[in-house]
């Protein structure tokens, strides 16, 4: 009798397989979405980074207090100090005589090791009395952090650093000159009006302590003088006289006095000019924000590698960029080109060596930037312009204001962008679960047929066994 055959198969795989097959075509499609979607989404968020720090860089270059074209204070002698101008600052040279720096004040006193935890409280006097002296009041109810029955110069330091009214004015450490223990304190400013001129001790409970900080205990460490400078030179100049060392008396022009002069140096001079090698610097930090924005434009929209990799064409070795062809960030990408392009009062950013190469990034000519400012001193700051609100001005106004338009958060393309993306994606969320139900449906109901599809083959297989044995030439019947 003939043995009946049948392929071998588990019902579970061969559901699966066949319930992937079903809903495989939406599922390719709907992934494919979806990897778009996340990759457009990280795509925006590079790109408002980079638009942001490009209008962080624009606004760094010029505005109320800043240009584009820089201007420089220097020392004839720079071991005698540094300066630095503002845009407003005008050119000139200013002879000085250094007489002397201001430094800060610190004073010590001898702290005995025998001070009883309960202290009450004292009053360290800043500069000398008068309407202006400040005091720092030190509470030491709590200053006996160890509870032991004495009162270290450590622990009175940790409470004097502690104090609300300190606020970093004043500095206490502790010191041991030859056995004895020595309570620090350093003015953390220089000047007289910051130097420790007495502790009122009138508030302490304890009387080895207030013996301790008593006027004539206090030992000068560091005298705390105020700097003074000659304005005009040495023999005829008008003294400065102030606690810090660096000098605001000069429109636009600040400088700091690093060293005293001797008796017999001649004076300073402190020159204030143009800063070709600043302004070249400041033309840089545009072109290197300028290329970094590009950058990330190029790599956004870039395409991909579209070469065939089998003579079939089945398929391309890299995919395009999340915004290939994206109309949008190629007209952003134009737009900022033009407005490099464009020119303002005859004056064009190539006319000062700024021009591009051909990758679309920019380059400068510093020395062909020396010679149009020679040219035109004022015409490099009214070419760039200025940025902020109402006052958007030249090149890096435009700039500015192109780019707000993707940035703003009030409606700004990126939000609009990044708002019907994240639609998009819980969209494309919903229906992969709708594609999931399917799948699931549509495995039960194979898992189902071929389940009983296997029980059915297995009891024809036990019937034709029976069979084939109740009529074999072996069987006994």
């Amino acid at each position: 009798m003939a043995v009946i055959t049948a392929p071998t198969y588990d019902p579970q795989t061969t559901a699966e397989g066949l319930a992937n097959s079903y809903v495989a075509s939406a599922k390719a499609i709907l992934d494919k979405q979806s990897s778009d979607a996340t990759a457009k989404a990280t795509g925006l968020t590079k790109l408002g980074s980079a638009l942001s720090a490009f209008q962080t860089a624009l606004a760094g270059m010029s505005n109320s207090t800043t240009t584009v074209t820089s201007t420089k204070a220097a020392f004839s002698n720079t071991a005698i100090g540094s300066g630095t101008a503002t845009a407003s600052a005008q050119a000139g040279s200013y002879a000085f005589y250094v007489q002397q720096l201001a430094t800060a004040g610190q004073v010590g006193y001898t702290i005995p090791d025998n001070i009883g935890a309960s202290a009450g409280s004292m009053k360290i006097a800043l500069g000398p009395a008068g309407p202006d002296q400040q005091f720092i009041d030190v509470d030491l109810s709590s200053a006996n952090t160890d509870g032991n029955s004495v009162l270290s110069a450590k622990e009175l330091a940790a409470a004097i650093n502690a104090s609300s009214d300190n606020n970093g004015q004043l500095t206490a450490s502790v010191m041991t000159l030859n056995g004895d223990t020595r309570l620090v304190l350093t003015s953390t400013q220089t000047g007289k009006a910051n130097a420790v001129t007495a502790i009122d001790t009138s508030g302490l409970v304890n009387s080895d302590l207030e013996d301790a900080l008593a006027a004539g205990r206090q030992k000068t460490m560091t005298e705390a003088n105020n700097a003074i400078v000659l304005a005009g030179g040495k023999n005829s100049g008008t003294p400065i006289e102030q606690a810090s060392n660096t000098f605001s008396i000069i429109d636009g022009v600040k400088f700091t006095i690093t060293q005293a002069q001797g008796a017999n140096d001649a004076d300073v001079n402190l020159t204030v000019g143009a800063d070709n090698a600043g302004t070249a610097a400041n033309v840089q930090k545009f072109v290197d924000a300028y290329n970094t924005l590009q950058g990330v434009i190029k790599t956004l929209t870039a395409a991909g590698d579209h070469t065939l990799t089998s003579a079939t064409g089945s398929a391309t070795t890299s995919p395009d960029a999340a915004f290939y062809n994206d109309s949008g960030l190629l007209s952003l990408r134009d737009r900022l080109n033009g407005i490099l392009r464009d020119a303002s009062g005859g004056q064009s950013l190539i006319s000062y060596g700024i021009s591009a190469t051909k990758d679309g990034t920019l380059k400068l000519d510093s020395a062909r930037l020396n010679k149009a400012i020679a040219a035109n001193p004022e015409g490099l700051d009214k070419l760039f312009g200025r940025t902020g609100i109402g006052v958007d001005s030249g090149v890096l106004g435009a700039m500015n204001k192109l780019t707000t338009l993707w940035t703003s958060s009030a409606g700004g393309l990126i939000t609009q962008r990044r708002d019907q993306n994240t639609k998009l994606q819980s969209d494309l969320t919903t229906r992969q679960a709708t594609v999931q139900t399917q799948f699931d449906n549509a495995y039960k109901r194979y898992l189902a047929q071929f389940t009983a599809l296997q029980q059915l083959q297995s009891s024809m297989t036990s019937t034709s066994n029976m069979f084939t044995a109740m009529f074999s030439s072996n069987s006994d019947s």
